[in-house]
């Protein structure tokens, strides 16, 4: 299920429960000194939103499972969230989560290249950079506690500031002056020193599991190209980051003594790459885009995939179907075909023939609980009676995979409400809430559960625990 799936625009996105990164944490000085792939200036937007679709997420475990491992980073440990942003990047927040913007998959040509950028991530899970930059800061504040902050955000902000890296330094003269200057240039020396671990971490891991380090290489080559000639006369202690020219040449390096450079990745491993950026673009993209990037001429099955989705999304229902047919004819065992049928029918209505296309995808990926979630409101939209109960049993199976889903808890919250379940239906509206980070609206609907539910049942017991959670100060 492709969340949001908003026509007029991108951006009916789903939240996390308990998001790690706050936008007042995002846009302060600590996330400016935070472990990230890519300079910081990136990173200083608000993050529009978090995708969610099961075949791009099930690719991007795939990708990490064998990485993971070589880290050592425990299975089903981290999580790895798809971010809605056309920029290039992915950043680690603790060690819990992995975020991974939507423009590097459409940018990515190959499946080593966000290979790569998970390697370099899970080199700063692995070393427990952020965790030790805590301390960095905490030892930082005893030294100067508002120099510090105060001039390694000026210094930040200046040095990236319209789109170089670095400058003269005339917008940050007044915030380095003193012993603040020292304080800075340490601590975004420390942070030079954990990216360069990172990198080094990257190709060991790469190695361990017989990839090659070229797509770390030449992500690192293609972000550069713009940078890479401002980067001549920039103080490089000013920078939290190692330069462009210092970071690919100590990767070609590395890259030079790996056996396994020029290892390609499996034929169908690309080709879902293909397909997963096939669908960003189709679901993202403006037409005109799509339809430059995967002209008429083009046959191949990403190609078709795009435009099926196009033709979705500008309610062309005959004609989406028409190629989801299409589609489904050469892969009928592609689950998420189905599912894209199921949805494109279910948006314009279709509930009942929306049903039989995701019961067919649910088949075809069992354990996917995001296309459960699409069959459980399909069976829901059919307002048939004897629907329900088989609607009950997909959806709480699926909230059950997927317990930071609003969408599963509120489409579960209607169905005991069609039962007459009120206190079911209560306490699944106040957990629909709290996954959305709404605890208000959550606690209030947790005190009317409680009031229905018979008392010390498992369901008050779980509103009851919504109804005193404290959520934690940002």
């Amino acid at each position: 299920m492709w969340e949001p799936h908003n026509f007029s625009k991108m951006s009916r996105f789903l939240r996390i429960l308990h998001p790690v990164l706050s936008r007042k944490t995002i846009l302060g000085t600590v996330a400016a000194l935070s472990a990230a792939f890519f300079p910081l200036a990136s990173q200083a937007q608000e993050l529009r939103g978090i995708i969610r679709d099961a075949e791009i997420e099930t690719l991007l475990r795939d990708y990490s499972r064998p990485i993971f491992a070589a880290a050592g980073i425990p299975a089903g440990s981290t999580t790895i969230v798809l971010m809605g942003d056309r920029s290039f990047n992915a950043f680690v927040a603790g060690e819990r989560r992995l975020f991974i913007n939507t423009g590097a998959l459409m940018d990515s040509k190959t499946p080593n290249e966000i290979i790569g950028v998970i390697a370099h991530e899970s080199g700063h899970i692995k070393g427990g950079h952020l965790s030790r930059l805590h301390q960095q800061l905490q030892n930082a504040q005893i030294m100067s506690v508002v120099g510090m902050l105060l001039g390694a955000g000026a210094a930040v902000g200046a040095a990236t500031s319209r789109g170089t890296i670095g400058n003269d330094g005339a917008g940050v003269m007044g915030a380095i002056l003193g012993p603040q200057e020292m304080v800075r240039r340490s601590l975004l020396s420390y942070q030079r020193s954990e990216e360069q671990a990172a990198d080094r971490s990257a190709i060991d891991f790469l190695n361990a599991t017989h990839q090659s380090p070229q797509g770390l290489l030449e992500t690192f080559k293609r972000f550069s190209q713009d940078s890479m000639f401002r980067s001549a006369s920039v103080d490089p202690y000013v920078f939290s980051h190692p330069l462009p020219t210092e970071r690919i040449a100590n990767l070609e390096s590395l890259a030079s003594k790996s056996a396994y450079r020029d290892v390609k990745d499996p034929s169908a491993l690309q080709a879902r790459h293909d397909m997963a950026r096939a669908k960003l673009f189709g679901f993202s993209a403006t037409a005109s885009e799509v339809g430059r990037r995967y002209p008429l001429s083009d046959n191949s099955l990403p190609a078709r995939y795009a435009r099926s989705i196009i033709d979705f999304r500008g309610k062309r229902i005959s004609d989406a179907l028409a190629k989801i047919d299409g589609l489904i004819k050469e892969q009928p065992a592609n689950p998420y075909f189905w599912e894209l049928k199921g949805q494109c029918l279910l948006e314009f209505g279709r509930a009942n023939e929306a049903v039989s296309a995701l019961r067919k995808a649910v088949s075809l990926a069992p354990s996917a609980g995001l296309i459960r979630i699409l069959l459980g409101h399909a069976l829901i939209s059919t307002d048939q009676p004897a629907n329900i109960d088989e609607a009950i049993l997909e959806l709480s199976n699926a909230v059950n995979r997927e317990p930071d889903s609003p969408d599963g808890f509120r489409h579960l919250a209607t169905a005991y409400s069609r039962k007459g379940q009120i206190g079911l239906a209560e306490l699944n509206s106040a957990r629909a809430y709290f996954a959305a980070g709404e605890y208000n609206a959550a606690a209030n609907h947790a005190a009317r559960a409680k009031e229905k539910l018979p008392a010390n049942s498992p369901g008050w017991y779980k509103a009851d625990e919504i109804l005193n959670f404290r959520p934690p100060r940002a």
